[in-house]
């Protein structure tokens, strides 16, 4: 593993920080100082930071917390315009946690975060299904409610995109459900489930039909809810949760897959 995310991994150091550390001449391997950021750290290596061991985690050692993002705020360390990131609100000690996959800035609702690497890319790479609570500005159509049931390939999928984005062309899988919750005026408030997480994946999507997603609030993710969890605020993982997020866990290694 190397040296930047073995540090990233087991401590409350960021990637980019451990980079400044290893620059910094603050980090050493067997007593000696280490500046080679391609550096990979082997078994029976004792890597310290500022004088302190870096002791690698238990495999299955970590905390998993949900947290209620709230709209206009950024999924991620550092912002170059200087928005609000979620960094900049969440309790201190959750500030080395890294989030597993992405709310865009103008989205809100459940966001988990784990002080585990590892099981942050499994939950991320998973097939469990994401629902969400969305509003388009426009009808359902017959066109949208067959691609939702058949899946969808644009080769041109930026209509709904960042600007910036170099992912251009997309392919949608069939959704895992939907249901309409309401219809006011050009409005229509849908429910729907997909079990993948690609950049702005349903804004895209509803894009392509003319339509704008003017709200969008994940809710479930998987075997993980909501519920009643005010905006801005979190919660660690109920003991029912851990518990299958364990069975998870074995079930993965049982395919070398974790």
């Amino acid at each position: 593993m190397r040296l930047n995310r073995f540090i990233a991994h087991n401590s409350k150091y960021s990637r980019r920080e451990a980079d400044r550390l290893i620059k910094e001449g603050k980090v050493r391997v067997n007593r000696q100082v280490v500046s080679d950021f391609s550096y990979q750290v082997e078994k029976g290596d004792r890597v310290f930071v500022k004088g302190r061991e870096i002791k690698p985690k238990a495999k299955h050692e970590m905390t998993v917390v949900v947290y209620n993002k709230p709209k206009g705020v950024l999924v991620t360390k550092r912002d170059d315009r200087g928005r609000t990131t979620i960094y900049h609100l969440l309790p201190g000690k959750f500030r080395h946690f890294t989030p597993v996959g992405r709310l865009d800035y103008a989205s809100e609702g459940l966001l988990l975060l784990t002080d585990n690497v590892a099981v942050a890319t499994l939950l991320m790479e998973s097939k469990l299904p994401r629902v969400y609570n969305i509003k388009i500005d426009k009808m359902l159509t017959k066109e949208m409610e067959e691609a939702m049931q058949n899946g969808l390939v644009l080769e041109d999928a930026m209509a709904g995109a960042h600007p910036k984005s170099k992912e251009h062309s997309m392919e949608f899988a069939p959704f895992l459900g939907y249901s309409v919750r309401g219809v006011t005026g050009k409005y229509t408030k849908l429910r729907v489930t997909i079990a993948e997480g690609k950049n702005r994946e349903l804004r895209r999507f509803f894009a392509h039909f003319g339509a704008n997603v003017v709200d969008l609030k994940r809710v479930a993710y998987g075997f993980i809810e909501l519920n009643n969890l005010p905006e801005n605020k979190t919660r660690y993982l109920s003991q029912k949760e851990y518990e299958i997020l364990h069975k998870m866990i074995k079930e993965e290694e049982k395919h070398g897959n974790y």
